[in-house]
């Protein structure tokens, strides 16, 4: 039974941070107003399909679906490479400083972050996460500055 059905009283709403909102970095600003609510992830089971067979499997969907999420796509050359490099080791005590999970997490239960591992990987969990027509694209201000196109 979920949280909805077992009590009636509570609502769903949609929730999406314009792109006024994202390029003026107020994401984690406009999520941590919404933390303290919470909500149920109820599909953590098929992200995570692949670690079905492992002792961890409940207590990893259990945690992933302890509150919010933020689900995003990225995009980029070599984006799931560098991705991974700025992530850091699965094992936050294995992780070099200067990556995420070296220098904001502890332990591999908490490890704050997930990246895809692979195109199909990423194609799959996009495709989990997302549908088609939620994927926009669009043009950073950044990109001719990055990619030395005009």
């Amino acid at each position: 039974m979920s949280l909805i059905e077992f009590c009636p009283q509570l609502e769903r709403t949609f929730i999406a941070i314009k792109p006024d909102g994202v390029q003026r970095g107020l994401i984690a600003e406009i999520i941590s107003r919404f933390e303290r609510k919470g909500f149920k992830l109820d599909f953590a089971e098929k992200h995570y399909h692949d670690l079905k067979e492992r002792p961890f499997f409940n207590g990893l969907c259990d945690f992933l679906s302890s509150g919010p999420v933020l689900a995003m796509v990225w995009e980029g050359e070599g984006v799931i490479k560098y991705g991974r490099k700025l992530i850091g080791a699965t094992d936050p005590q294995k992780s070099e400083p200067g990556t995420i999970r070296g220098d904001l997490a502890v332990v591999v239960g908490r490890n704050i972050i997930h990246g895809s591992d692979g195109p199909e990987t990423a194609k799959d969990e996009i495709g989990l996460w997302f549908e088609p027509k939620e994927l926009v694209s669009y043009t950073s201000n950044a990109e001719k500055w990055v990619y030395g196109v005009n």
